[in-house]
């Protein structure tokens, strides 16, 4: 494959660490290190690959800010091929989450990514910064799930609460970010909003309009779960009616974004069917949102997507629009052959989806149940704002 191999300075930092690629449960695991080798070589080909911020790995210490002692220890215990008796008690050892050689090493990686994305913000090097990588909202204070070991965003959003600020927590992947919910569920300066498939069909069955929050953080806590074979419109209406009113008030500092891109209509996980052009629209709009109630302070991370083709473009997609780059009109004939070829299977020429409709027969009633779980939602948070 022939690539340009060009770096240069853009105007948001990214984050990434080629040690990302070692978090790597196997080669038929759905959560492969594939992607972020797909998605560097792509934007290799384009010309546009960042001067990349190389992340210190996370120490034990920050990864005990919140998760427990017996934990850390099973997770070390199972990366050095000792894994304990109840390591399964834990999360490990699972279908979901296999045990695999580094495994800790290569967790703490991650979450380093995520941390240093959120401490260029705090000592003010950056506005704005993308971790291509992380987004693992599943894990839990002793359990790791959901393709998720430790939770780097939560990680991060203790970091960003022991600098003072306040933290508006915005999840887009297709799954309920329940880790990080349950993590900050008590604290009224996180605000957390997940925008996911609900839990009556999809992992991990929560994400309710009824989980609000704890005592004095009750009303911080949002969840708009969506119903399967949701479009692009009604989706985005969600979001409008949502997210914006919820920023207004709660009056982040920093706004930190899970851009999972399995809410896609190609991946296989999940029912959701947003386009590109969806994801586009959603992109811009958080960065808009962030420098109206954050004061432009805005972290990103990758997170969830498990069809190839639509990830690599979800994120390409993700990354022009937070460096403020022209979009490609088609993507480079190397780089779609050389991948065609490795994974047997065809490759979207273009960066956007190619205009399609679907037939969904509930349409309609779908709008109508989603627009009735936003209103259910608003009318339980309103005297809890105002």
């Amino acid at each position: 494959m022939t690539a340009q191999h060009m770096t240069r300075s853009l105007p948001t930092p990214t984050v990434y660490h080629p040690d990302y690629r070692t978090y790597n449960f196997g080669p038929d695991h759905p959560f492969t290190p594939t992607r972020l080798t797909m998605l560097f070589e792509l934007l290799e080909a384009l010309g546009v690959a960042p001067e990349t911020v190389l992340p210190e790995v996370a120490t034990r210490e920050e990864i005990r800010w919140i998760h427990t002692e017996p934990f850390v220890q099973q997770v070390e215990a199972a990366s050095a091929g000792t894994p304990k008796p109840n390591a399964q008690q834990y999360g490990l050892g699972t279908g979901d989450v296999p045990i695999f050689d580094g495994m800790d090493t290569a967790a703490r990686t991650i979450v380093g990514g995520t941390l240093t994305a959120a401490r260029l913000v705090i000592n003010g090097t950056a506005k704005r910064t993308l971790q291509m990588g992380g987004g693992l909202h599943h894990a839990q204070h002793a359990l790791a799930t959901g393709f998720c070991v430790y939770n780097d965003l939560s990680v991060a959003i203790h970091a960003l609460r022991q600098a003072g600020r306040r933290v508006a927590y915005l999840d887009i992947d297709v799954h309920h970010g329940d880790g990080v919910q349950w993590f900050h569920y008590d604290d009224p300066d996180v605000l957390t909003i997940s925008l996911h498939e609900s839990g009556q069909f999809l992992y991990p069955g929560t994400g309710s309009i009824d989980e609000l929050g704890l005592g004095a953080a009750r009303g911080t806590s949002l969840n708009v779960p969506l119903m399967p074979y949701t479009e692009d419109a009604s989706y985005l209406d969600a979001f409008e009616r949502v997210v914006p009113e919820a920023l207004d008030r709660f009056k982040p500092d920093v706004l930190l974004v899970q851009c999972g891109a399995d809410a896609h209509f190609r991946d296989p996980l999940a029912d959701l069917m947003l386009t590109t052009y969806a994801y586009e629209t959603l992109f811009r709009r958080i960065l808009a949102l962030a420098d109206t109630c954050a004061g432009g302070h805005l972290v990103c991370a990758a997170g969830g997507g498990y069809d190839l083709d639509a990830t690599i473009r979800v994120w390409a997609l993700l990354y022009h629009v937070m460096q403020d780059l022209e979009l490609p009109d088609v993507l480079p004939n190397d780089w779609r052959a050389h991948w065609s070829n490795r994974l047997d299977a065809s490759l979207t020429p273009t960066l956007h989806d190619p205009p399609m409709t679907f037939s969904i027969p509930r349409r309609a009633l779908i709008e109508q149940e989603n627009r009735q779980t936003v209103t259910a939602l608003m009318e339980q948070c309103a005297p809890l704002w105002y």
